[in-house]
């Protein structure tokens, strides 16, 4: 079984809410980067989805960005950051790590190329931002190396294509919050706690939720309607400018550890 499938199998077995934190590959220090994964798990992540850096990140805000932006200064790409994961797998063989990435480095590397590296490193998924349903079959090669492909909805989804992706979502299906790029607007939970439940309710996979969330009381709100929670920007933001791996732990750990208490109290 993918550890995708198995995370989300025990914590819909334990009642828990996961807990999905997003980092960009790189940052703020390549030679901390495995040190700040297992930080992650150890405050209380779930999952762990790290973002391959690009230079045209169009989903994403200015913080994710700027991050990308770092990342790609002091030189790291796809192969840095399946080096880390298969650093990380040295200790942690059981945490699930998605790519969270864009099409173009994936092309250039080949997709055969990429599956067979990636699940040698120990990924389990991938969510590829520019690639539609439409273009799905260029991800062949991922889905036959058993790499889930975790798909996008949001707000904006009609009606015919949520019910392709609830038939279609591998590992997770990631709502988004709001039409918008990450680390935008505010969060209004009425506005999406029904589109989630009907989600839930069709869907052959989990239902993640992300873009907006920033702190324990946002993710609490969401826990009451979703499978998991993501939280990026946010987190992003509070890592900016660590150098040490003692300065990177404690960041992680000041600002998981209330939204691991919150998850777990609703």
């Amino acid at each position: 079984m993918n550890r995708i499938d198995r995370r989300f199998a025990e914590l819909k077995a334990a009642g828990r809410t996961g807990l999905i934190p997003f980092v960009t590959a790189g940052d703020p220090s390549p030679e901390h980067m495995v040190g700040l994964m297992h930080a992650l798990v150890e405050a209380g992540a779930d999952l762990i989805e790290l973002g391959v850096p690009f230079s045209d990140p169009m989903a994403d805000g200015p913080v994710i960005q700027h991050a990308s932006e770092r990342a790609i200064a002091r030189g790291v790409g796809l192969l840095d950051v399946l080096g880390w994961v298969a650093e990380f797998r040295q200790r942690d063989a059981t945490t699930p790590v998605v790519l969270m990435g864009y099409l173009n480095p994936l092309e250039i590397h080949g997709y055969a190329r990429f599956a067979a590296e990636a699940v040698a490193a120990g990924v389990d998924g991938v969510l590829l931002v520019d690639c539609p349903l439409e273009e799905a079959d260029v991800l062949s090669p991922l889905r036959e190396a058993g790499l889930r492909r975790i798909m996008l909805a949001a707000p904006t989804t009609a009606p015919a294509r949520m019910a392709q992706l609830c038939g279609m979502a591998e590992g997770f299906l990631y709502y988004v919050s709001f039409a918008g790029i990450t680390g935008a607007g505010h969060l209004s939970t009425t506005d999406i706690a029904a589109r989630v439940a009907d989600i839930r309710s069709r869907a052959s996979a989990p239902v993640a939720v992300g873009f907006g969330v920033r702190d324990a009381t946002s993710a609490k709100a969401i826990a009451g309607f979703a499978d998991a929670v993501v939280i990026g920007s946010a987190l992003v933001e509070r890592l900016a400018g660590a150098a040490t791996a003692a300065d990177i732990a404690d960041r992680v750990r000041s600002f998981l550890l209330p939204i691991r208490t919150a998850l777990d109290a609703h």
